[in-house]
């Protein structure tokens, strides 16, 4: 009976183009130095890239690792659950819940202005004194292993959205904190909170930071945000916050939509 391995280089990779990506490496890479070999082959991973939809047929940008790209693709989403507050405010810890607390309203919201994308329906608004709310990702349960973190250390990539009322003056405030397993910070991003006045243009505003080059050890981000009203009026007046992420890797062809990212 004939060998598998009879078969032409060419076959074989077009085979194994085919088989998941966790099995190949799991179950098939050990198998002999000839599937290793053609595992290990930049063509295969670029071809797998391309077949996923993660790069086009054109695309011109370097990769230092087509293995180690395309497995940061396969993984990418938003880590950020509930960004758009469409579960109310589960999946966030609310840090600081004062004046009259944390809610969730419809957008555009009294004295605001529709949020750029239509497909983002809702969002968190504060209070006249402080409201701050979080999330702790943790990286491994998410997928991303170790190694991966302290060798190759892919871009963190994290983006927020606020807005004011036309109305009422306010500040709005961020900090992402990159975590060792101890929770020890070992790098943050935490610019000077950004203060709105009244009768200002109320348009959202995208605040966005790249961690790169980040010291190895990183297992868990912690994310937070919120803020206040600077006219100290009871109700809802301080900054309102929408479509919140942090995704890991390269920028890729295939993203998830907004709403698919306001759905985790």
């Amino acid at each position: 009976m004939a060998s598998i391995n009879e078969l032409p280089e060419n076959v074989l990779l077009e085979l194994f183009s085919l088989v998941p990506a966790r099995e190949l490496i799991r179950h098939c890479r050990p198998v002999c130095s000839l599937w290793r070999d053609l595992i290990d082959l930049v063509s295969l991973w670029k071809r797998k890239c391309q077949q996923e939809g993660f790069i086009s047929k054109n695309w011109d940008q370097p990769v230092d690792d087509w293995k180690v790209f395309y497995f940061l693709c396969s993984l990418q989403k938003n880590l950020i659950r509930n960004p758009c507050a469409e579960e109310g405010l589960e999946r966030w810890r609310l840090d600081k819940n004062e004046g009259d607390k944390w809610k969730v309203e419809d957008a555009p919201g009294a004295h605001g202005r529709e949020f750029p994308d239509s497909r983002v329906k809702k969002y968190f608004v504060t209070s006249y004194h402080t409201c701050l709310k979080s999330q702790l990702v943790n990286l491994k349960a998410e997928g991303y292993w170790d190694e991966l973190m302290d060798d190759v250390r892919p871009d963190i990539v994290i983006k927020d959205w606020f807005a004011a009322r036309y109305d009422c003056g306010c500040r709005y405030q961020i900090c992402v904190q990159l975590l060792s397993a101890d929770f020890i910070v070992l790098d943050a991003f935490e610019p000077p909170a950004v203060v709105m006045e009244q009768w200002g243009d109320c348009e959202w505003r995208e605040v966005s930071h790249t961690f790169s080059s980040y010291p190895p050890g990183v297992r868990h981000i912690r994310f937070q945000h919120g803020g206040k009203d600077t006219q100290y009026w009871a109700g809802w007046y301080g900054p309102r916050v929408t479509n919140s992420s942090i995704t890991v890797g390269p920028e890729v062809t295939r993203k998830p939509r907004p709403a698919e990212q306001c759905s985790k």
